[in-house]
């Protein structure tokens, strides 16, 4: 099995931690995972952020705040060691799921929590015709102009009224001719 199989295989799971250690117990899993050469079974370890725009004084200043206090999600292989290694680091009092069995995140989940960036499988590119498949501009006919992977947004070029118009879409919304 190659290394790149391997990452396939490899799950979301929720890991609960106590509230405040998020942090600590991020650094603290990325320093085991490295000290026990346990990269091919721990890939990633998130404490998912989110930008809070506060006003103090009158001025706008930008936070970072937690989406899911006490919570820490880790992409990885669940291997009884790997469970283990998880399991009893400081700071964690368990995975999420019932009993000792973790439960994956399903892809919808990890999609909705933003966790992971997905960049869909376009059949369309820079260049090509394209017809919108929803919205007000259902039907329409356009030339794709930029896509966007960051945004999820792709920008067309699409002839109304007689002249062509650049509009901004969702990557779904359009599909190749």
């Amino acid at each position: 099995m190659q290394l790149g199989d391997m990452s396939e295989e490899a799950k979301w799971y929720v890991v609960h931690t106590y509230s405040g250690y998020e942090n600590k117990v991020k650094a603290n899993l990325e320093k085991i995972v490295e000290n026990r050469n346990m990269q091919d079974y721990i890939f990633d370890i998130v404490v998912p952020m989110e930008e809070q725009i506060e006003i103090k004084d009158g001025k706008k200043k930008a936070t970072l705040r937690k989406v899911f206090p006490g919570y820490v999600l880790v992409k990885m292989i669940m291997t009884d060691e790997s469970w283990y290694v998880i399991r009893n680091t400081r700071g964690v009092t368990g995975f999420v799921g019932p009993g000792s069995k973790p439960v994956p995140l399903t892809d919808e989940e990890v999609k909705l929590m933003g966790v992971e960036e997905f960049t869909p499988d376009l059949d369309y590119a820079v260049g090509d015709s394209v017809r919108v498949d929803s919205g007000p501009l259902e039907n329409f006919i356009g030339i794709v102009e930029e896509i966007n992977y960051e945004k999820k947004k792709v920008r067309v070029s699409v002839s109304m009224f007689g002249r062509e118009t650049p509009v901004e879409l969702e990557l779904t919304q359009i599909q190749k001719i």
